[in-house]
């Protein structure tokens, strides 16, 4: 067996232990017992863990080439092969490891958090699940295996966000994260029939490898010419948009944080919320022959970054706060695609991976101890009685804030000065949106900081006796979350950003335009280079000036909050509103539809159906069924007066017809 061979077996062995794992936790969960369940799955999880990390070191750090390997043909389509086949290489090793990490760090969290729960084998059985979708996803060589995973992530994800199913809240959380990507996934199947129809293929390497040839290829738009690459891109962005939670079609992602904490940590962190970064960017060689679908996602990304950012400043749920941040982030990781540091985008979707569980699980542990009490209005003090999970928090914080020398600072870093190098329409307009964000992050997770862990108590009295330090199944997480939180920043970003073979460098394609991270290469030589330089910099001091912002409004004088708020009372109100988007959604789709089916109700089914079509007819036959009886009269006369009468008329009909 080569070399080539023993790494395929690594990499399906890899994939198939979760699904086992939630096999095992679903089927046999009630049987086997709680600890003997969760033994197994983490154990599962665990080896699958550490076989993407070697895939990781092989692939990424050794540099192998990339693998592309057929196990078996779903079907055939005349030369056309519909193949469940796997690409090994730098990103799809990278995007494994990192789910998996994500996912044993929130599996062992798991055993703690959700230790009295009914359903605790149920939950289980469906992380283990979501798990395996996500890792389809990230090694499909095809649209058609991708999308098999796209879709498997999309279902569990609503099993999971509606997990408690008797609160009526999950069941809408779920249900709207459902449809939202419903209607992306839409999209995103009208880009691989446009592929297939005009590549004649699915498999990324025949499909990349014929966009030159495509890239003079126009379809009709309104009567308008349009180039088919950018159909196929926009398509895809909008599959994107959903998953990844761009505006406007980010609203089902804060409902999500009605499911599990867990939960939230595991789809918001590196897995669900970023498939659609991950799809851009392996979709780069599509994308970099459309620079309207570039620009438009720049614009689109600038916005989510900065206004989904200021949502987070006025909410009160310490859970809803950190959604909004994904969103944020999220914003961050699109602006880097579109301006064409792909790189860059998969580097931040690292990093935040990392800080942002580790904000999720941080956050669960105050939940925990509060026993379920989720608004920052009722916390304060909590330093003292959580030291470790404050520690966690803040690491995870300054991260976010992308403060040197955390991981966050490198990521968030090379993409503000990746978005300055464009050239593209909107890339100024993204720079300042990124710009603002830079300063709007420290003021929102500084408040959340100083109003959970600082500041007066206002803890419930009956709770203060009762408050401790989350069980060590719990912390363990928090701790080895924060360690790549602060060093996976300056270890990564030489192999990632600044060698000669990039993430996506030395895949199976080559980008066809020039990369802005190779100017940012020669800027700098190393994490140390940058930490050192980070002073010199105005994003830094935008971040400095949203920390001490957050410290005067919400420590030093607290009722400067108040006024503020009675003074622009019209911003907290769009801002507490959301912009409108649920408002909008409500009475336009929801009470749209509802209209429009109570519509064709009363029209298509009372009116048509019913009265003409049923009830109509037998009127009709029974109106010709009393005519008819009429003419029974029972006399001889009129039957021969009917009689003569006929063969007069077939008599004139004959002579003059």
């Amino acid at each position: 067996m080569n070399v080539d061979q023993s790494l395929i077996l690594i990499a399906l062995l890899m994939l198939l232990l979760p699904l086992v794992g939630a096999g095992i936790a679903g089927l046999l969960g009630h049987q086997l017992g709680r600890t003997t369940t969760h033994r197994i799955v983490n154990s599962l999880i665990g080896l699958s863990f550490f076989l993407s990390f070697y895939l990781f070191f092989i692939f990424v750090i050794k540099r192998h080439l990339a693998i592309d390997h057929t196990f078996y043909t779903w079907a055939t389509a005349g030369v056309v092969r519909f193949n469940v086949a796997f690409l090994l290489d730098p990103l799809s090793a990278t995007m494994a490891m990192i789910v998996l990490f994500i996912s044993f760090m929130v599996h062992i969290y798991t055993i703690g958090y959700m230790h009295d729960d009914p359903g605790y084998t149920r939950f289980f059985s469906y992380m283990s699940l979501f798990t395996f979708s996500m890792l389809i996803l990230v090694l499909a060589n095809n649209f058609l295996l991708l999308f098999f995973g796209w879709e498997g992530v999309g279902l569990v994800s609503y099993l999971l966000i509606g997990f408690w199913f008797k609160r009526d809240s999950a069941v809408l959380g779920g249900l709207k994260a459902f449809l939202v990507n419903r209607i992306g996934d839409i999209g995103f199947l009208l880009a691989i029939a446009a592929v297939f129809l005009y590549f004649n293929s699915l498999n990324y390497h025949d499909v990349f490898l014929q966009v030159p040839l495509i890239t003079t290829k126009t379809m009709s738009v309104f009567n308008h010419p349009v180039s088919v690459i950018t159909i196929i891109c926009l398509l895809l962005f909008i599959g994107a948009m959903a998953k990844s939670a761009q505006v406007p079609m980010h609203v089902w992602l804060p409902e999500s944080m009605e499911g599990p904490t867990p939960i939230s940590a595991l789809i918001h962190a590196a897995t669900m919320v970023t498939a659609g970064i991950y799809m851009v960017a392996r979709m780069s060689p599509l994308f970099e022959y459309s620079p309207f679908m570039l620009s438009t996602i720049l614009v689109i990304g600038g916005t989510t970054a900065f206004f989904m950012g200021l949502l987070a400043i006025v909410q009160n749920d310490i859970k809803r706060v950190i959604a909004y941040s994904t969103i944020s982030q999220l914003g961050y990781m699109a602006v880097a695609l579109g301006a064409s540091a792909y790189d860059a985008a998969i580097f931040h979707l690292i990093t935040h991976a990392f800080f942002k569980a580790l904000l999720f699980l941080a956050a669960g542990s105050v939940i925990i101890a509060l026993h379920h009490e989720q608004d920052m209005r009722k916390m304060g003090g909590l330093a003292a009685y959580l030291p470790v999970t404050y520690i966690t928090f803040v690491i995870g914080t300054l991260a976010l804030c992308a403060l040197p020398p955390f991981s966050g600072f490198y990521s968030k870093d090379i993409i503000i000065e990746a978005v300055q190098l464009s050239s593209l329409p909107g890339a100024y307009y993204a720079y300042l949106c990124v710009l603002a964000a830079a300063f709007v992050t420290p003021l929102y997770m500084f408040r959340t900081l100083f109003l959970t862990f600082h500041t007066k108590s206002r803890i419930e009295d009956s709770l203060k006796g009762h408050i401790h330090e989350s069980p060590w199944v719990v912390l363990i997480p928090l701790i080895l979350l924060a360690i790549p939180s602060v060093i996976a920043g300056q270890m990564l970003i030489g192999p990632m950003l600044f060698s000669q073979t990039k993430l996506l460098g030395d895949a199976i394609f080559v980008l066809p335009q020039h990369n802005v991270l190779e100017t940012l290469a020669t800027k700098y030589h190393g994490a140390n280079t940058m930490a050192l330089e980070a002073g010199t910099t105005g994003v830094f001091w935008l971040a400095m000036a949203g920390i001490i912002t957050a410290w005067l409004f919400n420590v030093r004088f607290p009722h400067w909050s108040d006024i503020l708020k009675k003074r622009f009372y019209w911003l907290y109100v769009i801002l507490q509103n959301k912009y409108g988007f649920d408002q909008f959604n409500q009475k336009v789709f929801v009470k749209g539809t509802l209209e429009t089916s109570h519509l064709f109700y009363d029209v298509g089914d009372v009116i048509v159906i019913d009265g003409i079509a049923v009830n109509g007819s037998g009127r009709v036959i029974r109106w010709f069924a009393q005519t008819m009886r009429r003419m029974q009269t029972g006399y001889l006369y009129h039957y021969a007066l009917v009689m003569l009468l006929g063969i007069l008329f077939f008599l004139f009909w004959f002579m003059w017809g």
